[in-house]
């Protein structure tokens, strides 16, 4: 384990472990004098200077706030790659769950008339969209040619469906369609997985959340995104299920082998990878691109899944309701960039594994609507504090890739979370803080309780005072439905 005095302080949100042996770049981290120890506890360090060793990694290998163990890359690590200079793609630097990320619908609705008929949506909800290890049918199983139709236009072939609207996919990152997406590089048994779990939201963090505005920090801003103190948003924290689950099994092998093939030597195993330019990394991208687009089609229909739940309880169709999606961000992805290095203009591989983009103002990538403004970053919380939505910024992409956390990150491992919940209610302790909350196991509310994971003010107060993102607003649970 890499010890905390292995850190040099270089401001206070900043962090480093200088370059040395076999790194070919420096560690930087994100956090503040007490985050920064919970991370040194864990294999945080020793994972993010692994990353540092890869080949072809350009300036840094970055932590965010909500850094934590994860499997080769640490959960909250950044990296790009030059791919003309012998840089590699690695499934660990992406993760099992290709593109889980997050949405956010704004509501014309109070806090007042929801919390009166709180029970009755959340129950809809849940009664509405599968949830749990292994759940399907959240719409009619898909063929394999529709599953291939989906791979290649993801969000787009829900809404040519009737699943949603143009709008929502202009709101949506990369138009809720990746390009690049390989359908042949993608196996049987993917497919086979794939096919039933459209618009199923899984287990573990993934959730449907009830949130009101708590707190808005740019008045003009949040007029921008319609959103005023009181009103209530909803959120969507889902993936690719086990459709990208299973790609990532299938390319790990791969890679394994490609290590061999094109002798690179690696300080984790965990880490496998192949040259971007090889057969074995294009491959792989053409893979995970197509499962993040299967991720951005199962939340656009999960959208309208929870929109006709919500149409149930309160009797009104999207317009009276007054829905609107804010965004949607993925969290774990490698994507082609053109960053500016050295004064130079080239393109990298990024890979953002439990980390969010962040553009600046005038990217081409952020919506026209939002251009002046920024790229908007969801930062979700646990599901009994807060949620917050920030903007992009030039320093993000001086520094981070404009990337930036993707949430509170966790505190404790979740056999961990699990011990310490014995002999309690955490449903009862979360309707007395004013959450209802459905699950479909005990374990699971048990280990996504919210002492598990790292104070959410803390980790996004990091990003704001380093300049990375700007706090917009801030929201805070009245109802979760859990995996």
């Amino acid at each position: 384990m890499m010890h905390k005095n292995n850190l040099i302080q270089i401001d206070e949100f900043r962090w480093e472990v200088a370059k040395k042996a076999n790194m070919n770049v420096p560690v930087r981290m994100y956090a503040d004098s007490q985050l920064v120890e919970h991370i040194a506890e864990e294999n945080v360090l020793q994972q993010s200077i692994n990353v540092a060793c890869l080949p072809g990694i350009v300036k840094a290998s970055l932590a965010m706030p909500d850094a934590h163990w994860g499997y080769g890359f640490p959960i909250g690590g950044v990296a790009a790659f030059d791919p003309l200079e012998g840089g590699v793609i690695s499934p660990g630097g992406i993760g099992y769950d290709i593109n889980c990320g997050v949405r956010m619908i704004r509501t014309a609705l109070t806090a007042d008339k929801v919390k009166a008929l709180i029970d009755k949506l959340v129950n809809s909800l849940y009664s509405g969209i599968p949830t749990g290890v292994g759940s399907e049918r959240g719409v009619k199983a898909l063929s394999q040619k529709e599953l291939r139709k989906v791979m290649v236009s993801g969000a787009q072939w829900a809404v040519e469906n009737g699943w949603g609207t143009r709008e929502d996919i202009r709101r949506t990152e990369d138009n809720g369609s990746m390009q690049g997406a390989d359908p042949d590089a993608v196996s049987k048994r993917a497919t086979q997985r794939g096919m039933p779990q459209m618009g199923t939201l899984g287990s573990g963090n993934h959730f449907i959340e009830i949130d009101v505005v708590d707190e808005i920090y740019d008045d003009k801003i949040g007029d921008v995104f319609g959103l005023e103190v009181g009103l209530i948003v909803v959120q969507l924290h889902c993936g690719s299920r086990g459709f990208g689950h299973q790609i990532c099994n299938d390319y790990l092998k791969v890679m394994q082998d490609a290590v061999k093939k094109y002798q690179i030597s690696l300080p984790d195993r965990q880490l496998a990878c192949a040259p971007l330019e090889s057969p074995e990394g294009k491959r792989y991208y053409g893979a995970m691109a197509a499962a993040a687009n299967f991720a951005w089609c199962n939340r656009q229909v999960i959208q309208s899944l929870a929109l006709k739940s919500f149409s149930r309880v309160f009797g009104s169709d999207r317009e009276g309701l007054g829905w609107r999606q804010i965004y949607d961000v993925c969290h774990n992805i490698a994507k082609f960039e053109k960053h500016t290095y050295d004064g130079v203009e080239k393109t990298f591989c990024v890979h953002r594994k439990g980390a969010t983009r962040a553009f600046a103002p005038g990217r081409p990538e952020v919506p026209e609507v939002y251009s002046s403004l920024g790229q908007p970053v969801l930062i979700p919380g646990d599901m009994g504090t807060a949620s917050f939505l920030h903007l992009g910024t030039q320093r993000a992409m001086e520094e981070t890739w404009g990337s930036t956390c993707h949430g509170a990150g966790r505190a404790m491992g979740r056999k961990a979370a699990v011990r310490e919940s014995k002999g309690r209610n955490i449903q009862q302790e979360m309707r007395d803080r004013g959450v209802t909350v459905r699950s479909r196991g005990k374990k699971t509310m048990a280990e996504e309780m919210p002492y598990a994971y790292k104070n959410i003010d803390a980790v996004v107060n990091v990003m704001h005072e380093a300049g990375i993102t700007r706090k917009i607003a801030r929201f805070k649970p009245l109802g979760v439905v859990k995996g």
